[in-house]
């Protein structure tokens, strides 16, 4: 019997159609696609400060950010086998820096972000979760999955600095251009454009570890030319490719366990606190449903029906992930688009989760190699998996039936227009049960679906309404 037998039945590598070579290759790429989260969750907690004026100490961030996403990754892997990644929400964290923690403590910030994943794991607990997602219409799932595709796209583009925001002090109503200043120039995004056509070009001669072979290449290169032109820092974004240097840092656990669970309630009140926790809730509960089915689709875990075997562990480990993030102060942790990197490498199975879960652990303590690799060496993989995933998906829309079509086209635009797939997904579901209403077909919307858009309403109308 071969030695690798028990973990190819563990993790159904065969049966998946996949091997362990590709999910190690998996593995690496995933971790390098979202590794930039070492540097930027701290960068967006640690900027931020408390009602009492505390900020977050930024090693103790990093140490924070890197031990729960080696752990809840890992625990994905085993527990839901799936190539599904997770780390420190991107968009949870600003919600917690910018509107809890200016209300409170830094604990008890924390603590709302414990409480929404316990209401995650109880809405899981019940069937609730699942029933939502096994509510959304297969072509409305592939509006999402494209949709995701448009955001990862437009993520790659925007850390790579091949495109950039237009600063509001230019006057002008287009909101982002080309480069830094209207046209591509520099180094860095040298790298990036040649790491894209790279990339590309290897997944179009079906070349094996195409994504982790233009990563660790584009790394090379980047270092090299680091090495020759001493470009400034904020030439390169979130992360410099400086070598050599001392990859060796030890660990600070001083955040962890840092929590105060009710403390917030008391500075805020009882109603305002609820809102606190549905607002992290929501935007956890929507941007890991989304990430799930558009990656399941991608990596045809998937059945044709639309339905994911096993769900129901991978959304209880979301939960669990979610609360970890609260006690270890590095905000939610959710699952992460960025996976699809992994994907793109043939990963269908746990295994490229406890590979990609290893390295974060490894990084707790070499961190400075793991924030080596710039971002115009990984973001190219986002931009080749942004394409693959819209296009196995936007086929399967019927684009016929408007009521239907316009809620998915609705979905997959408004991810990377506003920059979230919350809202994305948000949209195109109050779209299908209104448009469905108006064309006499409510009895075919599911209950869920009428329930979920009435709380997407309730959630948009809150500023309106003075409770924000």
């Amino acid at each position: 019997m071969s030695t690798t037998a028990p973990v190819d039945r563990y993790f159904k590598i065969s049966e998946r159609g996949s091997t362990i070579g590709r999910e190690v290759r998996g593995g690496f790429a995933t971790f390098f696609a979202m590794a930039y989260i070492i540097v930027l969750n701290p960068i967006i907690l640690g900027s931020a400060k408390d009602v009492y004026g505390n900020q977050l100490d930024g090693g103790q961030l990093v140490t924070a950010t890197v031990l729960t996403a080696a752990f809840t990754t890992l625990l994905m892997g085993v527990i839901g086998n799936v190539p599904i990644a997770l780390a420190a929400g991107l968009g949870v964290n600003t919600v917690v820096a910018l509107q809890l923690a200016p209300r409170m403590s830094w604990p008890d910030a924390m603590g709302m972000v414990v409480l929404a994943g316990f209401v995650v794991m109880l809405l899981v607990a019940t069937g609730l979760r699942e029933r939502v997602m096994n509510a959304v219409p297969l072509g409305l799932r592939k509006g999402i999955a494209i949709g995701i595709g448009l955001f990862i796209l437009l993520i790659g583009l925007v850390d790579s600095g091949f495109i950039s925001r237009i600063p509001d002090l230019a006057h002008t109503t287009v909101p982002i251009q080309l480069g830094g200043n209207g046209h591509l120039h520099g180094w860095p995004v040298l790298i990036f454009v040649v790491g894209v056509l790279l990339t590309l070009t290897l997944i179009i001669r079906k070349t094996p570890g195409a994504i982790l072979i233009s990563i660790v290449a584009m790394t090379v290169a980047a270092l090299v030319i680091q090495l020759i032109t001493k470009l400034p820092d904020t030439a390169w974004g979130l992360t410099v490719p400086e070598w050599p240097g001392n990859p060796v840092a030890a660990p600070d656990f001083g955040l962890v366990g840092q929590v105060s669970l009710f403390g917030g309630f008391g500075k805020v009140g009882m109603l305002t606190g609820i809102l606190f926790v549905f607002t992290v809730l929501l935007s956890t509960f929507f941007d890991a449903m989304g990430t799930i089915l558009g990656i399941g689709d991608e990596a045809k875990l998937t059945k044709p029906d639309g339905t994911f075997p096993g769900i129901n562990r991978v959304l209880f480990v979301d939960g669990i992930a979610v609360a970890a993030g609260g006690a270890t102060s590095s905000s939610a942790t959710t699952c992460f688009v960025e996976s699809t990197a992994g994907v793109g490498e043939g990963a269908r199975t746990g295994l490229a989760n406890i590979v990609t879960g290893g390295l974060f652990t490894v990084s707790l303590f070499l961190t400075p190699l793991a924030t080596m690799v710039p971002s115009q060496a990984a973001t190219p993989a986002l931009v080749a998996v942004g394409f693959l995933i819209m296009a196995g998906s936007v086929r399967d829309i019927d684009w016929n039936d408007f009521t239907i079509a316009v809620p998915a086209f609705l979905a997959m635009v408004m991810m990377p227009f506003t920059y979230s797939i919350t809202n994305g997904i948000g949209i195109g579901f109050v779209a299908f049960s209104v448009l469905r209403l108006a064309a006499g077909r409510g009895r075919e919307v599911p209950v869920a679906m009428y329930v979920v858009s009435a709380v997407f309403v309730f959630y948009y109308a809150m500023p309106a309404l003075g409770l924000t």
